[in-house]
């Protein structure tokens, strides 16, 4: 069973930074596997922020390009999102979430309905 495991979450004003992590467990090594970021702001749906699909590719949403970036640690098994620039529009509850191992999601990367696994969520507050 995958577990995903959200950190990193907090207060910070407009223009600083923050790094999330989610720690995985349960995918067997030597996989390949899509994972990546989502975050929902209340009122809103669910988008995609970032992804590392299967085959390594990175993606990201409009919104965030040029100031988040997605990064995977294999040997801890630990996805990151470090976010920069931060803006009061960027405050939501971020999840980490992957699928089984399949190949590359391309273009529906940001699809939620996608991903199998889904972590409880961080909470990410910037204020102006």
């Amino acid at each position: 069973q995958v577990q995903l495991v959200e950190s990193g979450g907090g207060s910070v004003q407009a223009g600083g930074s923050l790094r999330l992590s989610c720690a995985a467990s349960g995918y067997i090594d030597g996989t390949s596997y899509p994972m990546a970021w989502f975050r929902q702001a209340p009122g809103k749906e669910r988008e995609g922020v970032a992804v590392i699909d299967s085959d390594g590719t990175t993606n990201y949403a409009d919104s965030v390009k040029g100031r988040f970036t997605i990064s995977k640690d294999h040997a801890k098994n630990t996805l990151y999102l470090q976010m920069n620039s931060l803006k009061p529009e960027d405050t939501a509850m971020y999840y980490c979430t992957g699928d089984r191992p399949r190949p590359p999601m391309a273009s529906n990367w940001q699809r939620p309905q996608e991903y199998t696994y889904w972590g409880q969520g961080t909470q990410v507050t910037v204020s102006s």
